[in-house]
């Protein structure tokens, strides 16, 4: 009976270890509280570790040594993959490569709302020569403040914005997320539906931005809503409208996703990570490194902030910014620089 009780309690262990691993095997990525736990790679890694540790010390009771074992051996295994996958994905780069004249470099800031100051926003911005930003949780008059320091330092760009009131909740500044546009890549207007709430995320708005004139990108600021309980069926939903704005060409995807890689399995299509667009981070060393929150040191946290592109445009270099932590925001921006793919 002893030994039945053990072999069950270890193939109950093991599958827990596998679907917190490997939740897709189970297609419960997107289930609670999973979906929570598999946001933060490294510390269940470091918990894996911790029950390995607590399993040996159960090996030095006899008659639970095999089973202590067996434990052991699963336990150190979850952490290994644990392991390995953050530093497949990338543990972190110094820096992005030169600017040239045909590189557009996209930078994405989910800024807490008032939390960060417009000029810390616009100083950021100039200083990485971004071309385009992206701001959940930011209001179109601090937006608009950030392009006037931004033209006032020598790099102008055109603010647009999409609101929720309404369809949201009301008297928060999640409910607004900005774009910033440099000239050069033309004229842009916010498409309809973002605006009225139509076709969009559910809770916190997203904003399409189409060129009007020009043969820039369609750029879309991204926000989905936050995987809470209550909310999981419309972060599900939020997930799927982004991924389903990558379905054509010239497409730059970029903003607050409220989740990892894992939680994009099976949303991508003809090797896209959600659609067609591909993950810039992962892409360029620095997809195992979180973005949220800032109290955390970045490898404890979760990389739910993200830019991605569709094959139109080849990833040259990435930045997740560490520095900024004590500016206000919860969440680290990240810069990219891409380039036109040719042929």
């Amino acid at each position: 009976m002893r030994r039945l009780f053990g072999i069950v309690f270890a193939l109950v262990c093991a599958a827990a270890a596998t679907a917190l691993t490997w939740p897709t095997l189970f297609g419960i990525e997107r289930t609670f509280p999973l979906a929570q736990i598999i946001s933060f790679r490294v510390p269940l890694a470091a918990g894996f570790v911790a029950a390995a540790a607590l399993a040996l010390l159960f090996a030095l009771i006899r008659p639970l040594r095999a089973l202590a074992l067996t434990l052991t051996v699963i336990f150190v295994a979850a952490a290994g993959v644990n392991g390995a996958m953050v530093l497949q994905r990338g543990t972190g780069t110094d820096g992005l490569p030169e600017k040239t004249d045909t590189s557009l470099r996209v930078m994405t800031w989910n800024t807490a709302g008032s939390a960060t100051s417009a000029e810390s926003i616009a100083q950021f911005a100039v200083g990485m020569k971004a071309d385009v930003v992206t701001l959940p949780e930011t209001t179109i008059e601090t937006g608009t403040r950030v392009a006037e320091l931004m033209r006032d330092m020598g790099q102008p760009m055109w603010a647009h914005h999409a609101e929720y009131g309404e369809y949201g909740i009301t008297g928060w500044d999640a409910t607004s997320t900005t774009v910033l546009i440099r000239p050069e890549l033309g004229d842009y207007s916010v498409i309809e539906s973002s605006l009225d709430g139509s076709s969009n995320t559910s809770t916190v708005p997203s904003a399409v931005a189409m060129p009007v004139s020009g043969n820039g990108p369609i750029i879309v600021a991204a926000h989905a809503v936050a995987p809470r309980q209550e909310y999981m069926t419309q972060w599900r939903s939020d997930l799927q409208w982004l991924a389903d704005q990558c379905a054509t060409d010239n497409v730059i995807l970029a903003g607050d996703f409220n989740a990892t890689l894992d939680h994009m399995t099976g949303l991508g299509v003809e090797g896209g990570t959600l659609g067609r667009c591909r993950d810039a981070a992962s892409e360029s060393g620095n997809g195992g490194i979180g973005t949220w929150p800032t109290d955390f040191p970045a490898l404890l946290g979760a990389p739910i902030d993200h830019v991605m592109a569709t094959p139109d445009w080849t990833v040259t270099g990435s930045v997740v910014m560490r520095t900024l932590d004590g500016s206000g925001s919860d969440h680290r921006p990240i810069v990219v620089q891409l380039e036109r793919t040719s042929g």
